[in-house]
Order: structure tokens, then C-alpha cells, then sequence
């Protein structure tokens, strides 16, 4: 397929404002970036400053607190699903090396007796910082609402119903992480960085943060390509499920946070991934139309969002 978006600049922008007035032609430009990187970038997402400023506020006071403070957030045997996940304790799938980060998840707020709360706990409040969760779940409700469009042009790019993927993520697992990688004001530990490369677990990822350099993605050829967007931009990435539902049309592709230079050691580095997920019960099973005699079915074996999650959660060692 054409690289629609250019080999010197891979990762150009496309204007979700395109989207309003040529949806085709958004789909196709930001489609053939996904097929080809795994990742594409989005300008002009239409997010409210505001909310994103006053939850990136929160989350700079609560790691700011002492690590015994955040530490007392921390749900033991969570998985890592709600609350705290302290400093070195992610590892990425097939390393030894831990990351250098910490974080907090917040995930979908269910109505009581809801079928999936057994499966999604509740969120945890910050008690010691005002209107925590008020902050932190607006930016979650507007990250799940821009998720959806994309999914909508993903669903048109892939050729099948646009509203296609509504369901399949109607309640969906989705979490929030407002991440955090300290400044290094001391050599790291060998062989560790910021994240290991990685591929995400879930549907896809929206992320903000990523103009502070890092973040890198690597090519069909092992080459590690930078991304580092315009301010207002928002990075979306293809995550294993669906990668998995397309037969790898999409692909999944392994990326990395690594180290910072020298000169901004000393500046710590925040970024909130959104990872969108399908509903658990949601039976992950290959689209007809990505297989082919030339691309047979890779994944025969159907399976459902929440086992497919169990299962990448205890590879990272989160449970």
C-alpha cells in the first residue's frame, strides 16, 4: 500500500477537521498510516484544553506526594487495574529490566449491580487532592468519545459498517494512565528505560504527551522511528486486539520510551495513554474480510477481550 504520509515525515499529522468535511479521505490518510506504522498522528482533536491541563495539574500533585502517600493507593493483587502503580514494578513482556515509571489507572464508571463489575472494579479516589476523580474522569469521558470517532474511521477504512466497532467497546474495559517517568538525576539502572519496546494490549491507544522526546516506534526493518508531534496532537497507535481481529492488517507495532538526553535528564516527563478496550465478553474472532488464501486466518482460535487481557496482564507481571 502507498505510504500516504510520507516517507521523510512518516508520522505527519492528519486534521480530525478533514474528517468533518472529507471522511473518506481522513480515513484513508490516517488508515494507510496505521497499515503501514501501526501508529499515526491527529491534529486538531478538538479536546478541551481545560480538562486536559486540569488533570495533568492532579496528577503532577499526586506524584509530587511522598512514596509512602502513594504508596497507600496501591491496590495489592489489583492487577494494576485501579489506583496506584508504584516505580519499578511494570516489566515489559520478555525483559528482566524494569521500567522506569509509575502510574495511576482510572477505568469506566458502571452502575451498580452492572454485569461487568466483576470483572471492573471500581475507581479509587485521591482523598488528599480536591475533586480528583471529577479532574481525572473528565479527561476519560473525552478520550472514550474521541476513541470512538477513530474507531468509526478504522471501521470505514477497513471496508465494513462504520458503526461496526459501537458495540464491541459499549462498556468496554477502557483504562486511563496518567503516567509519570521521574527525571534521572542519576544513572539508571543497566538495561533499564523509561518503557521497554512494548506492543499495547488493547484496542487502540490515544496518547497526549508525546511532544517531550522519547517515544519511538519501530519499523518493519528494526529501525526505531522517532515521534515527536506538533503541540495539539494526539498519537493513536494499534493495539493487540486489534491486530489480532484484522489477521495483522493493522498492525501492533512494538514501541519504546527511551532515556533522555542529557540535557533533559532533569526534567521528569508526563504523558496519559488511553487504552481503549473492547467489552470483556467480547469474543475476539478474526474478520472475514482480512482473510484471504494469501493471508489465512493466523488466529483460529477465537477468544474473549477479558481472557486475552488476564493473559497479556500476567506477562507484565501486573498479576
Amino acid at each position: 500500500m502507498t505510504d500516504a504520509v510520507g516517507a521523510s515525515t512518516p508520522f505527519e499529522p492528519v486534521s480530525m477537521k478533514l474528517r468533518e468535511t472529507d471522511p473518506q479521505a481522513f480515513a484513508q490518510a490516517l488508515g494507510d498510516s496505521f497499515q503501514r506504522y501501526g501508529f499515526g498522528v491527529v491534529a486538531d482533536h478538538g479536546l478541551d484544553q481545560t480538562v486536559i491541563d486540569t488533570a495533568l495539574e492532579k496528577a503532577r500533585a499526586f506524584f509530587a506526594m511522598s512514596d509512602a502517600e502513594k504508596r497507600s493507593y496501591h491496590i495489592a493483587g489489583g492487577g494494576g487495574q485501579r489506583g496506584y502503580i508504584p516505580f519499578g514494578q511494570e516489566i515489559a513482556k520478555g525483559f528482566d529490566a524494569i521500567d522506569l515509571k509509575e502510574f495511576w489507572h482510572i477505568g469506566r464508571e458502571l452502575p451498580p449491580g452492572h454485569p461487568y463489575s466483576d470483572v471492573m472494579p471500581p475507581n479509587v479516589d485521591v482523598d488528599k487532592i480536591a475533586n480528583w476523580h471529577q479532574a481525572s474522569y473528565a479527561m476519560y469521558d473525552a478520550l472514550d468519545a474521541l476513541g470512538g470517532q477513530i474507531l468509526a474511521s478504522i471501521a470505514t477504512y477497513l471496508g465494513i459498517e462504520e458503526n461496526w466497532f459501537a458495540d464491541t467497546v459499549r462498556d468496554g474495559n477502557s483504562v486511563l494512565r496518567l503516567l509519570h517517568y521521574p527525571a534521572q538525576t542519576e544513572p539508571p539502572p543497566e538495561g533499564s528505560v523509561r518503557a521497554a519496546e512494548h506492543g499495547d494490549i488493547n484496542v487502540i491507544t490515544l496518547l497526549l504527551g508525546a511532544e517531550e522526546g522519547g517515544l519511538e516506534v519501530k519499523d518493519r526493518d528494526g529501525t526505531w522511528l522517532p515521534i515527536n508531534p506538533p503541540p495539539n496532537c494526539i498519537v493513536v497507535n494499534m493495539g493487540d486486539m486489534l491486530e489480532r481481529l484484522t489477521n495483522n492488517y493493522l498492525p501492533s507495532t512494538l514501541h519504546r520510551v527511551v532515556n533522555p538526553k542529557p540535557e533533559r535528564a532533569r526534567f521528569a516527563r508526563y504523558s496519559t495513554p488511553f487504552f481503549l478496550h473492547f467489552r470483556p465478553d467480547f469474543l475476539i474472532e478474526t474478520l472475514d474480510s482480512c482473510i484471504s488464501d494469501d493471508t489465512p486466518n493466523a488466529y483460529p482460535e477465537p477468544i474473549t477481550a477479558n481472557d486475552f487481557l488476564m493473559q497479556r496482564l500476567r506477562e507484565i507481571n501486573l498479576i
